[in-house]
């Protein structure tokens, strides 16, 4: 008998890609995947659960299908991935609407799981959490123009205020024939945009090959049909000289690096755990910028880490200042159990780190206003994603914006554009820190 399931997806891409993955294998065993909860038999809820904001956000849609549940609207939850492997008995203990777990080990499981929480059950599945998944189908969530590829699983660079090492395992690189196969179809399906993701893609096949393997993975993947190669996340220690050669020479991979530095106090970075100094990563931003003409640099910063004195804020923020970052996300610290930064001395006050976050935010919005400034009169390559009602014109995303997390280009033009094209767009103002333009000298060929 096939069951009707409607799956959730909260956090990170690669946590889409797993939540993709059990899709098809459900649907591969003869049961139907539907668009909404609201009379389903079972919603499975693949959650996150790295920092408190992720977890209050799953503790929601948990909360949200209990109630779906209690109307006589759902049969049935199940809740997989970071939060439950983190938290499995405080859910079991607190969260009795919950059916079934699974931990971000038993993937795979889906199947067995459904069967056995449809049939009264309540299965709980927590396999090896450092197991990789590495073939099989997956049913895309994204549009049909995007999609994303994860190259490996898990993260062995145990920085202090980071708990994934222990909940998605050691970092393990997937086999490059795999990667390639799959590559194969999604450009076989007409993908255009192919967005490799992983903790660190920069560390891909350090530990299955014994070296850096991502500059001969991206020369593989550029001989496919694919117009756009983003990577994320590139980190500042393993981006080597070969590797910037690769993304110097081949045109598809786009010129928008995603490194989170974290922060670039010296003392900051040590007690992050992380590798390198503050020195180094101003040196390799500098290199990117003379090797990659018009690269966009994205990172992500903390705030608040234990320790932080204002001197050492202060640092970052001239930093920011000087380097002129194009993309930054910027996070206040959040003490996770079972990490050492959770239980260092000189903890700051959340609302001190908070108005550093807020500080640091509007330092960075100016930077990018400048940057969108700087590039009014030019024609730039779009992807559009359709038509905008609120906007009442078309909307989409150069090379500079990475989709869900950068910005948007909306555009006028005298017919119609699909969907997944790529058009040149003459950029003529700003709103609300995006880009407004018009379509420049294009004919639908279609």
């Amino acid at each position: 008998m096939g069951y009707s399931i409607a799956f959730i997806s909260l956090g990170c891409d690669k946590n889409r890609v797993n939540c993709e993955q059990m899709a098809a294998l459900v649907q591969d065993a003869g049961h139907f995947v539907v668009d909404e909860p609201e009379g389903a038999d079972l919603c499975v809820i693949n959650t996150c659960g790295f920092i408190d904001a992720a977890k209050e956000e799953a503790i929601a849609n948990i909360l949200e299908m209990a109630a779906l549940k209690e109307q006589g609207l759902l049969k049935k939850i199940l809740v997989t991935g970071c939060l439950s492997q983190r938290y499995r008995e405080e859910i079991k203990e607190e969260l009795p609407e919950v059916d079934g777990l699974l931990g971000t080990g038993s993937y795979t499981d889906i199947v067995a799981a459904v069967e056995e929480v449809m049939s009264e059950g309540r299965p709980e599945y927590f396999g090896d959490i450092n197991n990789t998944f590495e073939d099989g189908d997956r049913m895309i969530s994204t549009n049909s123009w995007t999609a994303y590829l994860k190259i490996a699983e898990g993260c062995s660079n145990r920085c202090a205020f980071c708990a994934i090492p222990s909940i998605r395992g050691k970092y393990r690189s997937r086999s490059m024939e795999s990667i390639l196969a799959e590559a194969r179809v999604l450009a076989d399906e007409g993908v255009q945009e192919l967005i490799l993701i992983a903790q660190d893609v920069s560390r891909y096949g350090k530990e299955r090959y014994g070296r850096y393997m991502l500059p001969q993975l991206l020369t593989e993947l550029c001989k496919l049909d694919f117009h756009w190669i983003r990577l994320h996340y590139l980190y500042p220690d393993a981006i080597t000289d070969e590797l910037i050669d690769v993304m110097a020479r081949e045109k598809k991979i786009v010129n928008y690096v995603d490194i989170p530095i974290q922060h670039v106090s010296d003392r900051i970075l040590t007690a992050m755990c992380r590798r390198g100094t503050k020195a180094q990563i101003t040196e390799l931003f500098h290199t990117l910028r003379r090797r990659l003409p018009g690269v966009v640099i994205r990172t992500s910063l903390i705030c608040g880490l234990p320790g932080e004195s204002e001197e050492e804020f202060d640092e970052l923020c001239r930093f920011l200042r000087e380097e002129r970052l194009e993309r930054a996300g910027v996070f206040q610290f959040s003490p996770e159990e079972g990490t050492p930064a959770a239980t260092m001395p000189d903890q700051i006050p959340a609302e001190t780190a908070q108005r550093r976050v807020e500080l640091l935010t509007d330092l960075q919005s100016r930077v990018m206003d400048d940057w969108n400034e700087a590039h009014l009169g030019q024609v730039v390559e779009v992807l559009c994603e359709g038509f905008d009602e609120n906007m009442g014109c078309w909307a989409g995303r150069t090379y500079a914006d990475s989709p869900g997390i950068d910005g948007t280009v909306y555009f006028t033009a005298a017919g119609e554009v699909p969907a997944g094209t790529f058009v040149p767009v003459l950029l003529t103002g700003t709103e609300d820190g995006e880009l407004l333009g018009e379509i420049d000298q294009w004919e639908d060929t279609l």
